[in-house]
């Protein structure tokens, strides 16, 4: 009796989903213009609550937890390099 041994395939869909992330090339003026408007620039979780010029609560940012964060600055980063160089437009409206 032969045993038909599978092959055990670690698919993991998070790093399937970076990957595709970082493959990704910016070639387009109008897919290039949006990335930079909907990716923001630093993140915008972090907060600092003041009264009388005394932090009372401070929430620092939140963008590190998630799992895709270093893809879409690099992301953000690839289209503002094409608008820049391809391009020739001003980025330091974006910043």
């Amino acid at each position: 009796m032969k045993i038909i041994t599978l092959i055990n395939f670690n698919i993991n869909p998070l790093q399937t989903l970076r990957q595709w992330l970082e493959s990704l090339e910016i070639r387009n003026y109008k897919v290039a213009q949006l990335l930079c408007k909907l990716i923001p620039s630093r993140c915008p979780f972090e907060r600092k609550v003041s009264l009388f010029n005394h932090t009372i609560l401070y929430i620092p940012p939140l963008c590190k937890l998630n799992p895709f964060y270093e893809q879409l600055v690099m992301l953000r980063f690839k289209s503002l390099v094409y608008l820049a160089d391809e391009c020739g437009e001003d980025v330091t409206v974006y910043c």
